[in-house]
């Protein structure tokens, strides 16, 4: 048997997800048994313990790439298995960062403000499992695989072309937290450097020293669409949930729009990442 599990855990409040894996399972087990294989033989085969080919089979798994693509070879398909992966693929994120993912996808413009953490957008996977793995009841390690793979995905909107408009206000104090030990802060600074050059992105840093701030309230995203539309969130505002009503949005923009003025420039902000960086 594999050292590596080849799959995930399905949401079971994800109906969607329930759906699209209760599918693949039904399609793999018929065409296993078209071809005359029996579970016990098929789990040889493809390298894997019987119990877990059950648990695909039923939908209860969701299956990752590699084993669909071996799966595909062994049953001799001709890509029928392997041409899952694409909805699976989608399946496999958490439901609210795969909703999330596709308004980033939409998205013309942003405007970003986390006081916790480096935004997910700006994580590096080091900095993003250092995280993950201070959440207090802890992540299972499924869970932990499947939130990186997310944020991972979701970073497809820097290739975006043409690219969103986006501004980022990060915490100086979040700068400077060795989530994950010193050697991942030093390359998730070195990363907001990179990224800092891209020219639809728009970086600001907080300085701790500052005695007036208006983002106490907790953290903001308001994206904007190409039809005028936006939609936002943040803890002060219907307790997080996604708004699109316009007074709600105009506090949103408001209060960012206070918050980037009380930020250093983004070149100030990028002269200081580099000095953290140097002190690293």
């Amino acid at each position: 048997m594999s050292v590596e599990e080849p799959s995930w855990e399905v949401d079971p409040d994800d109906d969607w997800g329930v759906a699209v894996i209760a599918t693949v399972g039904r399609q793999l087990r018929l065409r296993r048994e078209a071809v005359g294989l029996r579970a016990a033989d098929f789990a040889v085969a493809v390298g894997y313990g019987e119990d877990m080919i059950y648990k695909i089979e039923g939908g209860k798994r969701i299956p990752r790439p590699e084993f669909l693509d071996r799966s595909d070879a062994v049953l001799e398909a001709n890509g029928l298995i392997s041409a899952m992966k694409e909805d699976v693929a989608k399946v496999r994120y958490p439901k609210k960062l795969r909703d999330l993912a596709k308004a980033e996808a939409r998205a013309v413009e942003m405007q970003l403000y986390d006081p916790l953490n480096v935004h997910g957008l700006l994580q590096t996977p080091e900095y993003a499992r250092g995280l993950l793995l201070m959440r207090r009841p802890a992540y299972t390690r499924d869970e932990v695989e499947r939130y990186m793979a997310a944020r991972v995905a979701r970073k497809v909107v820097f290739e975006r072309d043409p690219a969103p408009e986006l501004s980022f206000v990060l915490e100086e104090w979040t700068l400077r937290r060795p989530l994950g030990g010193r050697e991942a802060l030093r390359r998730q600074l070195e990363h907001l450097l990179e990224i800092a050059e891209f020219p639809q992105v728009e970086l600001q840093m907080m300085p701790m020293a500052r005695e007036e701030h208006a983002g106490v309230d907790g953290g903001i995203e308001v994206l904007k669409f190409e039809d005028g539309s936006a939609v936002g969130r943040s803890p002060a505002v219907a307790n997080g949930r996604p708004v699109t009503d316009l007074r709600q949005l105009r506090i949103l923009e408001l209060r960012y729009g206070i918050i980037r003025t009380q930020a250093l420039t983004p070149r100030e902000s990028a002269d200081v990442i580099q000095g953290l960086l140097g002190a690293t």
